[in-house]
C-alpha cells in the first residue's frame, strides 16, 4: 500500500495519428491527477488524423515545459528518412504499414516533420532519486521488441547496459512488465492509437511515486469508439486502407 502518494506520471506510446484515442486517454489522465506525462513515441504514422497528433503533443510538450517529455519512435523515424527505396524496402516486409507511409508523408508538412526529426531517440530522467529511462523500443534498437512472456535472461541482456533502475517502453502495442534478476524494472505501456489487446482499447501506463519513493505500476484501459475510427481509415485514400483498418476491430 502506498501513502502520502505526492507524484503520479502518465506513459503514452505508439498514438499512430488516432486522433480520438489521444483525446480520450489525455481525458483520462487529466481526470486522474497526472503530475507529468512521458510520450514514448510512434505519434503519427498510420492513422486518421496524424498532423492533429503531432501538434497535439508538441502544443502540451509547450505547455506543460519539463512535466512533458517525448521521444521518438520508429515510425516518426521513417516519416522523417521516407524516400522510394526505403518504400519499396517497407513494401516488402509490410505492405499495409507500407501504404500508410506513403500518404502520411504527403500530408505531414515540412515543419511538422522537422518537430519529429528533432526529437531524440531516448531520454534518462531522475525522479526522486530513481533514474527512469524512456526508450521506443528498447534501450539496444528504436524498433526492438519487448513483449509479454519473454525469457528473463533475454529482457536482462536487453536492458543490461541502461543505467537506470526502471525502464519505460512500448513499440509492441501490447502491455507487459519484468520485475528482473538485475533489480530493474521494465514496463512496457501499450498503445493508445493501435492497441493489440483483445479488444483493441487504448492502453497507457500509470505510475504512482509515493513520499518515500516507492513506485506502483498500473496499466490504465481507456474505452473510446475504435468501428468509428476503423471506417475514418479504411476512407483513407492509400492501398490496402480497408485491410489496414481491421487492425482496430
Amino acid at each position: 500500500m502506498l501513502y502520502h502518494c505526492s507524484m503520479k506520471i502518465a506513459v503514452i506510446s505508439d498514438i499512430h495519428g488516432n486522433k480520438l484515442a489521444l483525446d480520450n486517454v489525455l481525458d483520462d489522465i487529466k481526470q486522474r491527477g497526472a503530475n507529468k506525462i512521458f510520450c514514448l513515441g510512434d505519434i503519427a504514422m498510420g492513422g486518421y488524423d496524424p498532423c492533429y497528433t503531432i501538434n497535439k503533443l508538441f502544443e502540451l510538450k509547450k505547455e506543460l515545459k519539463d512535466d512533458f517529455k517525448i521521444i521518438q519512435g520508429n515510425t516518426d523515424k521513417l516519416i522523417v528518412d521516407f524516400s522510394e527505396n526505403l518504400f519499396n524496402e517497407m513494401n516488402v516486409k509490410n505492405p499495409l504499414m507500407a501504404g500508410a507511409l506513403s500518404l502520411d508523408v504527403k500530408v505531414i508538412s515540412d515543419n511538422e516533420k522537422k518537430l519529429l526529426n528533432n526529437l531524440e531517440k531516448e531520454e534518462i530522467i531522475d525522479i526522486k532519486g530513481i533514474k527512469i529511462h524512456l526508450v521506443h523500443g528498447s534501450p539496444r534498437r528504436q524498433d526492438e521488441n519487448i513483449f509479454p512472456d519473454m525469457k528473463i535472461e533475454k529482457v536482462e541482456e536487453m536492458v543490461e547496459k541502461s543505467p537506470a533502475e526502471i525502464i519505460l517502453c512500448g513499440h509492441t502495442h501490447i502491455p507487459c512488465g519484468y520485475s528482473l534478476n538485475s533489480g530493474k524494472t521494465v514496463v512496457n505501456a501499450g498503445s493508445v492509437g493501435r492497441s493489440m489487446t483483445k479488444d483493441k482499447m487504448p492502453v497507457y501506463l500509470l505510475i504512482t511515486i509515493d513520499s518515500n519513493g516507492q513506485y506502483l505500476f498500473e496499466h490504465i484501459k481507456v474505452k473510446y469508439d475504435n468501428k468509428y475510427v476503423s471506417e475514418l481509415i479504411k476512407k483513407r485514400d492509400f492501398i490496402k486502407s480497408e485491410e489496414f483498418s481491421k487492425l482496430y476491430l
